[in-house]
């Protein structure tokens, strides 16, 4: 199984409306492709800043380029986000998971 984990930041203010897009439409789309395992949003509130992870669980690589395309690294973006991160970070990191 590959673990890809997102980051973004927004200011607090815009926190919770951005939890809620994320909850509503960025977990749906990562659930509804084929090959995903799980999705979590994540939140942290960290001073003036609210830091989210992404965390997301994929049967393989290829499942991944269905979703994010190609280069698998790269961030996937929606059209709401530049409205509420403080910068669009370029890449996603994988990792390797496993159970025993």
């Amino acid at each position: 199984m590959i673990v890809r984990i997102w980051h973004g930041a927004t200011p607090v203010a815009k926190a919770d409306s951005y939890l809620k897009l994320m909850r509503d439409v960025a977990l749906s789309d990562y659930k509804s492709t084929p090959g995903n395992k799980g999705a979590y949003a994540l939140r942290r509130i960290e001073g003036d800043l609210a830091h989210f992870h992404m965390l997301t669980f994929w049967d393989s690589l290829a499942a991944i380029e269905r979703f994010a395309g190609t280069p698998v690294e790269t961030a996937k973006y929606y059209p709401f986000d530049k409205d509420y991160l403080v910068e669009l970070e370029p890449t996603a990191t994988h990792y390797e998971a496993f159970d025993r």
